[in-house]
């Protein structure tokens, strides 16, 4: 079939809007204002913006096929990037989440750092489309403006170094999200998760769309209304790469998750590490800066 370029629509139950404020270092970066998604539009994310008043989510080809990909662009066509366009912060605790894996999906997607845009794409190995051998219960995307060094090893985390992608976050809310989908978030707690030597923290997070998110604001809350949600989240983790034939991944920090602090602290410093990217400070290699 023949590629084709449509807006995506989605269904949602709920409206939700986003209030930007700068990101926690300088940078060109979205100022998302009355960001509305309602169940009977097609999709198209409004954004007030200081460069860009309108910023649409779009596909271009057909969903798991090599040349699908999901792009973002302003009111004027421009295409902008999810990854460094769209600010982390928006105060207050809160930040930007950008869903590239709804829950109860198996399609491995993914912000594809190397190419113009960091349009999301599904990932592939050997030419092939990835899937999880099962499904992922819980929202995962990134959070923007943020990368973890390869270059920078960690030392409370056995010396290892990042991964050279953005944070992921695990967004435990209730409704499934949309790929492409920006929510407003609040961290709770972070998984050191150790990949093949190196580190790929996860960000438990909750939209604040959700019920349940005003009874939750730190690790201890997520274990009392969320019970037994973190050890399936390390144990998912851990676990998806065996079927493969590859080993368990491990986790640092004594294995168990650690406090909200902790993971502003994650937080703030892989956004350190994204400005200096972005400012090319640090050689970005294949690493797409556009």
């Amino acid at each position: 079939m023949a590629a084709t370029t449509r807006a995506i629509t989605i269904a949602s139950n709920s409206t939700y809007t986003l209030l930007g404020k700068k990101p926690f270092l300088g940078g060109r970066a979205l100022r998302l204002n009355n960001l509305k998604v309602s169940s009977r539009t097609t999709r198209s994310y409004t954004c007030k913006a200081i460069y860009y008043p309108e910023v649409s989510v779009k596909e271009e080809g057909e969903p798991q096929t090599l040349d699908y990909r999901v792009f973002f662009h302003d009111k004027s066509g421009k295409k902008v990037s999810p990854w460094h366009d769209i600010p982390l912060q928006l105060g207050d605790g809160v930040f930007n989440f950008i869903v590239e894996i709804p829950k109860e999906s198996s399609a491995k997607m993914e912000v594809a750092t190397d190419e113009p845009f960091t349009p999301i794409k599904q990932d592939t190995k050997k030419g092939k489309l990835r899937f999880y051998p099962y499904n992922i219960h819980w929202n995962y995307g990134l959070l923007p403006q943020t990368w973890e060094d390869p270059s920078l090893a960690n030392h409370e985390v056995e010396g290892a170094f990042g991964d050279n992608d953005p944070v992921d976050v695990v967004e435990i809310g209730d409704r499934q999200g949309k790929i492409g989908e920006v929510l407003k978030v609040k961290p709770l707690a972070a998984l050191a998760m150790i990949d093949e030597r190196e580190l790929d923290w996860k960000i438990v997070a909750i939209s604040l769309d959700d019920p349940k998110a005003s009874l939750v604001n730190d690790v201890d809350d997520v274990e009392k209304h969320f019970p037994g949600t973190l050890t399936a989240i390390r144990d998912w983790f851990r676990d998806y790469k065996i079927p493969d034939g590859k080993p368990a991944n491990r986790f640092g920090l004594g294995n168990q998750a650690v406090n909200k602090d902790y993971a502003l602290k994650v937080i703030t410093e892989t956004n350190e590490s994204w400005s200096k990217l972005v400012k090319r400070s640090i050689p970005a290699g294949e690493l797409s800066l556009v």
